[in-house]
């Protein structure tokens, strides 16, 4: 049987189901990660953590608030990078209740930047922004979307006549 198993770097080195556990970062805790099922590879180049059947992440901040939560359908880690790709119905809720949604999200945490070049779309409490292709700081506070379009609440004010005289 073990003949059957001729690349180990092909199977996981750990495998959890059923996973809610907190990671810190010298010594703060970071980040809460609810998953069914999580598997490294330690063997594979590059080493990286796979989260195929969902995850769950809330990002904190110095003081334990959420500056993030993070859902998506698959997700990736890879460590040596600190680099996350986040696959299939990807939403994030920012700290100020901004929501972004797309298919495929990077979140590189060396350059603190959160980039994809697909199709997004952010809703905020006054509008709605849509494009194709994004880069952010990873709180998502200023960000820059490409080819985007945008619904806007405008409101209706009569404009002065300025031919009319007054008396």
């Amino acid at each position: 049987m073990a003949a059957a198993v001729d690349k180990k770097d092909s199977l996981p080195d750990m495998k959890t189901t059923g996973v809610t556990t907190l990671i810190s970062d010298s010594g703060t805790i970071r980040y809460k990660i609810i998953t069914e099922e999580w598997l490294i590879y330690n063997q594979r180049n590059p080493p990286f953590w796979a989260f195929e059947k969902g995850i769950y992440l809330e990002k904190f901040d110095s003081v334990f608030h959420v500056d993030a939560s993070i859902k998506a359908d698959t997700a990736y880690y890879y460590e040596p990078k600190k680099l996350w790709e986040l696959r299939g119905n990807v939403h994030i809720q920012n700290q100020q209740g901004d929501k972004f949604d797309t298919e495929l999200l990077f979140w590189d945490q060396t350059k603190e930047k959160i980039y994809s070049d697909k199709y997004i779309r952010i809703e905020q409490i006054d509008k709605i922004l849509t494009g194709y292709g994004f880069e952010s700081n990873q709180q998502l506070t200023a960000y820059q979307i490409f080819n985007n379009t945008g619904i806007f609440t405008v409101e209706d004010q009569t404009a002065a006549d300025s031919t009319k005289t007054q008396n």
